[in-house]
């Protein structure tokens, strides 16, 4: 889930930097407001010291050091961190990313993973529309369409709703849709989206934003 800054990363001493590590939800927005009143500027604070910490807290997930509650924890200290910076962003300074739809399928009620995926995509500055869970096909293709999403991202956890991804992959071309699809969930897998045709498949939260990334920049 690595997403670089042009400029250097603050060292790992640093309060913000270390907040997020930890999932510091609590006092995050207190350490941004004494790093804001020591002279840093927002847009600084966000590419030197919020992005690299969730990006090591990515690292350490991947790699089993971290798993699901730190990551989880870490993603909302960085939520937070982010909104309390955004509102000092001069208009021209905000990065204007793309549209992603997220929904669970139709017949599916489960949404946890889902919820974290649309947690970190809005940290990295995507405009996430979640439709939520139990989604038809044809709604999640008319969502799209109608707000130019690049990406429809698809969460399933059982084996008896992983087919209705391939419903709307299905439902993509036959609208003549330009969304990429991309699939996760406990049942998926990178076969079974090679298998149904999507776009992409991505094992969890975390390397999500790569994948979303990665699809944009070969558009």
């Amino acid at each position: 889930m690595l997403v670089t800054s042009a400029k250097a990363a603050k060292k790992p001493g640093d309060p913000v930097y270390q907040a997020v590590l930890k999932g510091n939800r609590e006092k995050i927005g207190v350490i941004v407001d004494q790093a804001l009143a020591e002279g840093r500027q927002p847009k600084e604070i966000i590419e030197t010291s919020l992005i690299p910490a969730i990006n090591q807290v990515g690292k350490y997930f991947e790699d089993q050091t971290y798993f699901l509650p730190q990551l989880i924890a870490s993603a909302e200290a960085m939520e937070k961190g982010i909104a309390r910076l955004t509102p000092l962003l001069s208009a021209d300074a905000k990065d204007q990313k793309a549209t992603v739809i997220l929904a669970t399928v139709e017949g599916d009620i489960h949404d946890i993973g889902k919820n974290l995926v649309a947690l970190m995509l809005r940290n990295y500055g995507y405009r996430v529309l979640d439709l939520g869970k139990d989604v038809s096909a044809e709604k999640i293709v008319a969502a799209a369409v109608k707000e130019g999403a690049a990406i429809i991202g698809l969460s399933a956890l059982m084996t008896t709703t992983m087919m209705r991804m391939k419903d709307v992959v299905d439902c993509v071309r036959e609208k003549g849709c330009s969304s990429k699809v991309i699939i996760g969930g406990a049942v998926t897998t990178q076969s079974f989206a090679d298998e149904i045709g999507a776009d992409g498949y991505s094992g969890d939260a975390a390397s999500a934003v790569t994948l979303v990334d990665h699809l944009l920049e070969n558009q």
